[in-house]
C-alpha cells in the first residue's frame, strides 16, 4: 500500500503528507511555530523566517507520523506538536551553523543568513534557534518519564556539534577504508541523530512504550543515514537548479563524502579526484570531467547501494508496529529517500 509517490520531488511528497495524513496537525503546528518565533520577532529578517515557512519540514513530519503510529488518528496531545516545532527549530539552528562553517552563500535558493547579515549575526541567530528549541522541548514535560527526552535532546545536540567538528578535522590523507569508517560515524552524529530524535520523541511524547520509542529511534537513524548518502550523491549529480547549490561543492571543498571516498578507493591516489581532494588546484574543465567520471564510476553505484540498504533496514524496523497508514507512510518515506533517483 503506497501512501507516497516515490517518483515525485521531496517537496511534493512532503506537501502531500501535510495535506493528507497530517492535515489536522498542520494548523496546530503553525500555531505553535508562531508562538515559538514570537519572542524573536524583532531579531529575524524575512529571509530567516522563510527558513521555517519554505522548508520541507521532514523531521517534524517524521515525529508526528511516529506519534500517530502509537496514538492512532485521534488528535495528538499539544506536547507532540510543540515537540515537532522544537525539533524544526533545532534543525534550522544546525542549517544556519552549517552555512557559516561552509561559507555557503545560498540556502534553499535564497541568501544564507551569514551571506545576508554576516558571520557574527548568523552565529547569534543560530544560537537563538537552538536555545528556543531546548526551551520548547522542556515545555513538553508533563510526566516524570518525559525527563529522559530532555537528556536525549541535549545528547543529540552534542552529537551534532561533534559531527560538525569531526567533518572539519577529517584527515584526507588517511586510507579510504579508514575514511569510510570516519564518514559513517560523522553521518551518524551530524545527520542521523536528529532523525533518530524525531522518531523516538514522537513515540515518547505520544505516551508510547519505551521499547517502541527506542525502535522508532533506530528507524530514524537508518533513515537519516540513507538521506545523508543520497545528499552526497545529489551534490555530485544535480545542478544548482535541482539542489539549490552549485554542483560538486563537496569535491570543491574537499569534503569526504561517501561516493568520493569510494572513488578514491576505486581509482587510487593519482586520479584527479584524489588529487583534488588533496588540495591540488584544478580548472573548471577538469572539475566537470572529474564529476562526470565519479557519477559514472562503481563508487557512485556502491554508495547508492549503501543508502538503499539503510532505507530497507529502516523499513524492517517498523514491522513490529501495527499495520496501518502511519506505518505505511513511514515505510514509504524511507523508500522515497532512495527511490527519487540521481
Amino acid at each position: 500500500m503506497l501512501i507516497l509517490d516515490t517518483t515525485a520531488p521531496a517537496e511534493d511528497v512532503l506537501g502531500g503528507l501535510w495535506a493528507n495524513l497530517l492535515a489536522d496537525d498542520l494548523p496546530r503546528f503553525e500555531a505553535f511555530l508562531d508562538q515559538a518565533l514570537a519572542p524573536q520577532q524583532e531579531y529575524l529578517t524575512d529571509g530567516e523566517r522563510a527558513l521555517y515557512r519554505h522548508g520541507k519540514r521532514l523531521r517534524p513530519a517524521v515525529l508526528l507520523l511516529a506519534a500517530h503510529l502509537v496514538h492512532g488518528p485521534a488528535p495528538l496531545p499539544d506536547k507532540v506538536l510543540q515537540g515537532a516545532v522544537s525539533l524544526e527549530m533545532l534543525h534550522v539552528a544546525t542549517l544556519i551553523h552549517d552555512d557559516i562553517v561552509d561559507g555557503a552563500a545560498l540556502r534553499r535558493g535564497l541568501p544564507s543568513v551569514n551571506a545576508a547579515r554576516g558571520t557574527e549575526a548568523a552565529v547569534l541567530v543560530g544560537d537563538l534557534q537552538f536555545v528556543q528549541a531546548i526551551r520548547g522541548f522542556v515545555g513538553t514535560i508533563d510526566r516524570d518519564s518525559d525527563m529522559g527526552l530532555i537528556e536525549l535532546v541535549l545528547d543529540t545536540a552534542f552529537q551534532i556539534g561533534c559531527g560538525e567538528l569531526d567533518e572539519l578535522r577529517t584527515d584526507l590523507s588517511q586510507d579510504p577504508q579508514l575514511l569510510a569508517r570516519t564518514y559513517w560515524r560523522t553521518a551518524d552524529r551530524k545527520t542521523a541523530a536528529l532523525f533518530g530524535l524525531a522518531a523516538e520523541a514522537g513515540v515518547t511524547l505520544a505516551d508510547g512504550r519505551s521499547g517502541d520509542a527506542r525502535r522508532a529511534g533506530f528507524y530514524g537513524r537508518r533513515l537519516g543515514r540513507a538521506l545523508q548518502v543520497m545528499d552526497d550523491l545529489f551534490d555530485l549529480a544535480q545542478d544548482e537548479l535541482g539542489s539549490g547549490k552549485p554542483r560538486g561543492m563537496d569535491l570543491l571543498r574537499r569534503r569526504a563524502s561517501l561516493p568520493l571516498i569510494y572513488a578514491m578507493q576505486e581509482w587510487g591516489p593519482q586520479h584527479a579526484v584524489s588529487r583534488i581532494m588533496r588540495g591540488e588546484a584544478t580548472d573548471p574543465c577538469v572539475l566537470t570531467r572529474t564529476l562526470a567520471e565519479v557519477c559514472g564510476g562503481a563508487g557512485f553505484s556502491r554508495a547508492y547501494t549503501d543508502a538503499r540498504a539503510q532505507a530497507l533496514e529502516a523499513v524492517e524496523l517498523l514491522r513490529p508496529f501495527p499495520a496501518g497508514r502511519y506505518r505505511y507512510a513511514l515505510e514509504d518515506l524511507a523508500l522515497h529517500v532512495v527511490d527519487r533517483g540521481v
